[in-house]
């Protein structure tokens, strides 16, 4: 579970970085209409709900339609993340894996412990190679994909795209799948069934969200969230914390 939060943080924090670019000179309105009528597609009671004015800022000096396509790719995005951390934690608290967690035998943590407190229980050189392969996908999602044709999502590309991980097989080192469609299934997909498929997993991903941060504020807040009052896991712990709550990467 904090895997997912891991990667949540870390993709908000290094999507702040643009590529230096010049504006695209294309009609500003086009992205802000896109936005409309995936609202309406995706809640036809709620619609269009942008009451910061998100769609019409221009962040970081910035166009519009780069802002309008960031905000898209963030909320694809972590909806994923949010999705993954969902089922772990609902795994996490009910599975307990058989083989041994490392290389000295020890096993992973009991299920008698909250996910939160699995997460604290593993070795720190756990966490670190956990944290070294997202920062590695964070990578390879936002600087990858130009040898393909695939143009960023800030400058008129498909917001939530993952490029393929053909260079990295053919140049570095071979790898068995691709982290989105490893199997070529979306190959013969009709545009209108994907586009379909595209306001499904953003309903999944907006619940998703919902539901991982209610597990941690029931979590971390006895009573916060009455519908889970008798599955919550008390933990007196800092659950946005990667290592510990006081952790200095280069000492004090």
């Amino acid at each position: 579970m904090k895997f997912a939060i891991l990667a949540t943080l870390l993709t908000a924090a290094s999507a702040f970085t643009t590529s230096p670019i010049a504006k695209p000179s294309t009609s500003l309105s086009a992205g802000k209409d896109d936005l409309k009528k995936i609202a309406a597609a995706a809640n036809p009671v709620v619609n269009f709900y942008d009451p910061l004015s998100l769609a019409d800022a221009e962040f970081w000096g910035d166009s519009n339609e780069a802002t309008i396509g960031f905000l898209r790719h963030a909320e694809i995005k972590h909806g994923r993340v949010a999705m993954f951390a969902f089922v772990g934690y609902c795994v996490q608290s009910n599975v307990h894996w058989p083989w041994p967690m490392t290389t000295a035998g020890d096993s992973f943590p009991s299920t008698d412990l909250s996910p939160e407190a699995q997460w604290d229980a593993i070795p720190e050189a756990a966490k670190w190679q956990i944290l070294v392969v997202i920062s590695f996908l964070e990578l390879w999602g936002e600087q990858s994909g130009a040898d393909t044709g695939q143009t960023h999502y800030m400058r008129g590309g498909q917001p939530g795209k993952f490029p393929s991980f053909d260079l990295f097989r053919n140049t570095v080192h071979p790898v068995p799948f691709n982290l989105y469609d490893p199997f070529g299934l979306s190959k013969s997909m009709s545009a209108e069934k994907k586009e379909k498929r595209l306001i499904m997993e953003l309903n999944n991903g907006r619940l998703a969200q919902i539901g991982i941060m209610g597990f941690l504020a029931a979590d971390k807040v006895p009573g916060s969230v009455p519908a889970l009052n008798g599955i919550a896991q008390p933990y007196d712990g800092d659950s946005m914390a990667p290592f510990t709550a006081h952790y200095h990467l280069f000492g004090n």
